[in-house]
């Protein structure tokens, strides 16, 4: 919580204003691990990921001179990686997203191959939801964002966030119920 804390800090903004490089490379070493982690479930391909990440960085870099010292920067960053991902989407026609199931402890009791089977079936059936809906699925499920941030990171109001969750949620739940889904 501290972190989140320092980099919000408006100091950290007019300390990189007054050209310190060394206060932008804190806020690099504080969500680097994060937004590629996000880009990682967007686009499924690590080094996409890498590669999305460093241009989101180098965008903020780029723009963070322009902005106000209140800035939100954690959303600012994730709404950059977020337009970077959707653009590389336009572009390759590609966007995948792996499972949440991915994200959970193994039970010991579970086969490995009937866990291998159902993550196969989750990523199957979120493949099949709109890219708008996913976007918001994974940003609140799975890192946790609130509907106002994703709102914020997305430049779209609260109550599209909570449609587009309640929708997503529900076309993922009929594609993974249908056959070759494990329900």
């Amino acid at each position: 919580m501290e972190k989140t804390l320092l980099v919000e800090n408006p100091e950290i903004l007019a300390r990189f204003r007054a050209g310190d490089t060394e206060a932008f490379a804190g806020i690099i070493r504080q969500y680097q691990t994060a937004i590629v982690g996000y880009l990682y479930r967007l686009t499924g391909d690590g080094e996409l990921a890498r590669d999305l990440a460093q241009d989101t960085f180098l965008q903020a870099y780029q723009s963070l001179a322009g902005t106000t010292l209140d800035l939100p920067l954690k959303t600012w960053l994730y709404r950059i990686a977020t337009n970077n991902a959707l653009r590389h989407h336009r572009r390759k026609a590609i966007l995948s997203f792996i499972s949440w199931d991915d994200f959970r402890k193994p039970e010991t009791s579970v086969d490995l191959a009937q866990q291998a089977s159902e993550a196969a079936a989750v990523h199957e059936a979120l493949l099949k939801v709109p890219e708008k809906l996913r976007a918001c699925l994974v940003l609140h499920l799975v890192d946790g964002f609130k509907h106002r941030e994703i709102a914020k990171m997305l430049g779209i109001s609260e109550d599209a966030v909570r449609m587009r969750v309640a929708r997503g949620s529900e076309v993922f739940r009929q594609q993974y119920r249908t056959p070759g889904g494990n329900e």
